[in-house]
């Protein structure tokens, strides 16, 4: 099955809401519209308009089945987040792909580090982020729910 990364557009908002929600309820853990997930209602201009990037991989036939983006939280550093994939498409390498782009945008970009925030029941999102390098840091305020901080330095 082809399937393709592109950067996202607010044409792509009910989808990937779809999938970030769905891909939490299968760990137990409850969505915040609100809150946490609320840069997902205009991705446009949280993501794009801001500087960072949000990206969509989808099949041939358009469904949507992963997403990933990364947040500026300052002019030297990316925050990752939303990255996840519908359980029927992990274990090919997308995940993996994915992250390989991210990480060469925020190296484009010549930022210091890419951060995140992400829970202990995520253990595959967990295993991938220490493949390519991230360590555990200490984050005074993390999102409800995450109890894990992890960065990745770009530069010596």
């Amino acid at each position: 099955m082809e399937l393709t990364i592109r950067e996202a557009n607010n044409g792509d908002i009910a989808a990937a809401k779809r999938v970030v929600f769905d891909v939490l309820a299968e760990y137990g853990i409850e969505p915040g519209p609100a809150a946490t997930d609320s840069d997902l209602d205009d991705i446009e201009a949280t993501y794009i308009a801001s500087g960072g990037t949000f990206r969509v991989i989808e099949t041939a036939d358009g469904k949507l089945v992963g997403c990933g983006g990364l947040l500026p939280t300052s002019a030297d550093e990316l925050e990752l987040r939303k990255m996840y994939l519908l359980p029927e498409f992990r274990g090919r390498g997308l995940g993996k792909r994915l992250l390989v782009e991210l990480i060469e945008y925020a190296r484009q970009r010549q930022v210091a580090r890419i951060t995140l925030e992400t829970a202990t029941d995520l253990k595959e999102a967990i295993a991938l982020y220490q493949a390519f390098g991230f360590v555990p840091y200490s984050r005074a305020n993390l999102a409800g729910r995450c109890d894990q901080a992890w960065e990745l330095h770009l530069r010596d």
